[in-house]
């Protein structure tokens, strides 16, 4: 009978509660001797208590060594330590990325809502060289964004407008001859005309007669942020309405180009190669951020595009279409800048940091003021400057006809003028 009370434990019965007869026969066998009653008490109570112990401890073991069982025993909210990285549980990770097919239905709506308002842009010049006395045409291409329903579009000025950046000793393009555009999903082409240009900001609006085009949404560019998500829209090699995404790599950056002007424009690593300028940079909600402008190239040199911020677009364009040029405000005078080294280097001089006066046009507000050269303007409105991108910064955030005040310095004595900002010849 002990034998069979033992392997009831052994076999997992309730061992709670062992069988009523087998619990009745103990206990009478106890009744009799005292020895028998501690060899019983053993096997009836100590040993399944170890076996059922060292039972419970294999199924623990065996459950951490199943993967589905471990994590449901684990609290996952606790934190990992350092040397826990092989714990991690996978499934968890996986379940918690973005959803790339509602990555990939953004970038389809995205597409769908800016591609009928980016254009492609052909443009035909006569082109003059030393070899012949007749001219002969080239072509060029590029993009185009709708901005409003009846036919104005914004493009860069290079795209239409070379140039001599597009000349040598041996040939040189002669202005536009022909300008045609052509509308997403429509193989028509259609003349336009340029309207106005801007070598500085190297943007241009041209337009087209044709009325229920579906005009661009255009971002706020100050909001945007360095790691979003973006696309360019445009017409690369010719392959008209072609989109490429990437991220903004950086805003406000300063880009200087082979002509020595300088822009702030956004940096992206999205795809932009010849035939993309002019066409759109946008956000996540189809809203057009940036005018695709540069690439920069070379060995080695792989996802720098740039992209004129929108915002600096808007009076821009506004200008271009009401008066053909923009209206910029005009001091009328060349300065160079003055530095801590430029002092050092020249100990006997009276010198301070600011502008050095160079030359001052005849008839200009500067003239008129009595600024003479060798003056060195430390001020404007009050506000410090030591370079000239600084003092036009300023002006340039005035219109035609509004009075500033310059701080110069003369020959070691400080003195303040006023001016009228006059249009910029």
């Amino acid at each position: 009978m002990e034998n069979k009370n033992t392997n009831n434990f052994k076999d997992g019965g309730n061992q709670n509660f062992p069988n009523p007869n087998l619990q009745n026969n103990n206990f009478k066998r106890s009744v009799k001797t005292s020895k028998k009653s501690d060899t019983n008490y053993g096997k009836s109570v100590i040993l399944p208590f170890v076996s059922g112990i060292l039972g419970a401890t294999l199924v623990v073991g065996v459950c951490f060594n199943v993967p589905s069982v471990k994590n449901s025993l684990i609290n996952n909210t606790s934190a990992p330590s350092a040397n826990s990285a092989q714990s991690v549980n996978y499934n968890n990770v996986n379940n918690n990325l973005v959803s790339l097919s509602s990555f990939s239905d953004t970038g389809v709506a995205v597409a769908q809502k800016v591609l009928p308002s980016v254009v492609g842009i052909n443009v035909e010049y006569s082109v003059n060289t030393i070899f012949s006395q007749n001219s002969s045409t080239a072509e060029a291409a590029g993009s185009g964004v709708i901005i409003s329903t009846d036919g104005y579009i914004l493009t860069n000025n290079h795209v239409v407008n070379s140039g001599s950046s597009s000349s040598n000793g041996f040939y040189s393009l002669g202005e536009a001859t022909k300008l045609t555009v052509t509308l997403y999903n429509d193989e028509t082409e259609y003349e336009a005309k340029i309207i106005g240009t801007d070598e500085q900001t190297d943007l241009a609006v041209i337009k087209i007669e044709k009325d229920d085009l579906t005009a661009a949404t255009l971002a706020d560019s100050d909001s945007v942020q360095v790691g979003e998500w973006c696309m360019a829209v445009g017409n690369p090699l010719g392959m008209n309405s072609s989109v490429s995404s990437g991220s903004v790599s950086a805003v406000n950056r300063t880009i200087t180009d082979n002509d020595g002007k300088k822009y702030t424009l956004i940096q992206t690593d999205a795809a932009i190669n010849s035939g993309n300028s002019g066409g759109a940079l946008v956000n996540t909600n189809g809203e057009v951020i940036g005018i695709n402008t540069i690439k920069a190239s070379g060995t080695g040199v792989e996802g720098l595009g740039f992209a004129i911020p929108i915002n600096s677009t808007k009076s821009i364009t506004q200008d271009l279409i009401q008066y053909k040029k923009v209206i910029r405000p005009y001091i009328g005078l060349t300065a160079s800048n003055i530095t801590e080294n430029t002092i050092k280097t020249n100990p006997t001089a009276k010198l301070v940091i600011g502008c050095y006066v160079r030359s001052v046009a005849d008839y200009s507000p500067a003239q008129k003021a009595g600024i003479k050269i060798g003056d060195i303007i430390t001020k404007i409105d009050g506000k410090e400057v030591s370079t000239m991108d600084e003092l036009n910064e300023i002006k340039n955030s005035h219109k035609v006809g509004d009075q500033i005040t310059l701080t110069i310095n003369r020959e070691g004595k400080e003195e303040t003028v006023q001016l009228t900002l006059a249009e910029q010849p």
